[in-house]
């Protein structure tokens, strides 16, 4: 059986300013498909941090899920650090272009070049 981790990234979800529904949906979906959530986890926005949970994950699990940390501000680093430990740069994914272009439109809000950001993915990292 496949087993899977599922990691949340933000200082927000740790200190409780947001409720996290994602690890929820996506474990849920897992079980869906029989993957097995072994472990969710959650860390603050510190590289440290991150770099130390994903160490952990990848002797546990056959696959990692990463939600938040994602958002357009310039502090938002999740990014280049899972770029970092997984030894591969950042490239703009179309698909994720799509998706970001597409809720700015909807919302009749203008695609700054942060936002554009937001389709920046690492080049192992797989956009579902």
């Amino acid at each position: 059986m496949v087993r899977a981790e599922i990691i949340t990234i933000g200082d927000e979800i740790l200190y409780g300013q947001i409720l996290d529904t994602n690890t929820q949906w996506i474990s849920f979906e897992l079980d869906k498909l029989g993957i097995k959530t072994i472990r969710k986890s959650s860390v603050g926005d510190s590289a440290e941090e991150i770099t130390a949970i994903l160490n952990e994950s990848k002797s546990r699990a056959d696959v990692v899920f990463i939600t938040g940390g994602l958002g357009p501000t310039k502090d938002d680093l999740t990014k280049k650090i899972v770029a970092d430990f997984f030894q591969c740069s950042l490239e703009m994914n179309e698909d994720a272009l799509k998706d970001v272009t597409e809720f700015f439109l909807k919302r009749g809000r203008e695609l700054t070049d942060i936002n554009r950001g937001q389709a920046l993915l690492p080049t192992k990292a797989q956009f579902i």
